[in-house]
């Protein structure tokens, strides 16, 4: 079984009223591509930050490498690699120059470093370039260098992608899997362009407000990403009773606009709506759909959302309100 090497316990940021991070709990193994997944101004960064020891916790605990105490876990942060804001690098000196300003900042005794890290990440025969004259991907390549000088076992990268064209963007996924894979670097890596995680990631978290909304494998991450039908009635209520009454379907979820999601019966939609129809219930569309990553943050947000207005506005007779949206899962 993997090693548990960053977990944290109710994770709490506040901002006098306003919590940034609001009792976060995530785990994140040996070897994995962990993905923290949000919106800007989520809370991303604040926790990337706080797992550093660049700003911290006004609540909660982090466990790092086994270490929870404040000065265990700076010992332990020697473990780790970041790149949480834009590095300053010097525009008129080299990218040797600059790491090597680094190096000795950081009192690294081993000059080889800089020329490894170099190797690392394509920048070999760039060395001698001065940064002025580097392009946005190559910029982002020598952050990345920065962060390996140390050879860290934690790389923790906040919108590493962000700016880059496409070739731009499969370049550094390409050397995040190679570190991960050859160097066995475990990689937590915080974006909100979905669609590239979803080719790198092994593990996600989604947060919203501050939140962490849910946490779930690549491989969970799919089964759920599946097709489904989308089914429109003019009484869901009604209709979800006859789906489990007279269909014994369970694997179905009320999303926030009132459509209904069926995950069994995909080839046989003719059931369903023969079902609306002879009963009685308008029927107002049937299609067959498939959750994509995009599609699937974005549900996971508007159910938050639903459910903080809820907690905010609740009824006066809870009698007179629909059942609460649910999804029973058959595995």
């Amino acid at each position: 079984m993997r090693e548990v090497i960053l977990s944290t316990d109710s994770l709490t940021k506040k901002y006098k009223d306003i919590s940034a991070v609001d009792h976060v709990n995530l785990e994140i193994k040996q070897g994995d591509i962990y993905g923290l997944v949000g919106k800007n101004g989520a809370g991303k960064t604040t926790i990337l930050r706080i797992i550093t020891g660049q700003t911290f916790a006004t609540e909660g605990q982090i466990s790092l490498f086994g270490a929870t105490s404040e000065e265990a876990l700076n010992k332990k942060r020697q473990r780790i690699g970041a790149i949480i804001e834009t590095p300053s690098f010097y525009a008129y000196m080299t990218a040797t120059q600059n790491l090597e300003y680094y190096r000795i900042q950081r009192g690294i005794p081993d000059r080889t470093c800089v020329k490894e890290a170099l190797e690392e990440v394509g920048l070999t025969e760039a060395r001698n370039k001065k940064y002025k004259d580097f392009s946005l991907g190559m910029k982002q390549r020598l952050g990345l260098a920065l962060a390996l000088m140390n050879r860290p076992e934690l790389l923790l990268l906040d919108e590493p992608i962000n700016g880059l064209d496409p070739f731009g963007i499969v370049e550094i996924r390409n050397m995040l899997l190679k570190l991960n894979r050859e160097k066995n670097i475990t990689i937590l890596i915080s974006s909100h362009i979905l669609s590239e995680l979803s080719n790198l990631v092994t593990s996600y978290g989604f947060i919203e407000g501050g939140k962490l909304v849910k946490q779930i494998t690549s491989e969970g991450l799919a089964k759920e990403c599946d097709r489904y039908i989308e089914l429109r009635v003019d009484n869901v209520e009604a209709m979800t009773a006859l789906l489990e009454v007279k269909l014994n379907c369970t694997s179905y979820k009320v999303a926030p606009d009132r459509a209904i999601h069926i995950f069994d019966y995909q080839d046989q939609p003719n059931k369903i709506s023969e079902l609306a129809v002879k009963n009685g219930i308008g029927l107002l569309s049937i299609m067959l759909k498939e959750i994509n990553l995009e599609n699937y943050f974005i549900q996971l947000v508007g159910e938050e959302s639903l459910q903080k207005e809820r907690a905010a506005n609740p009824p006066e007779d809870r009698r007179t309100n629909p059942p609460e949206d649910r999804r029973i899962d058959n595995a």
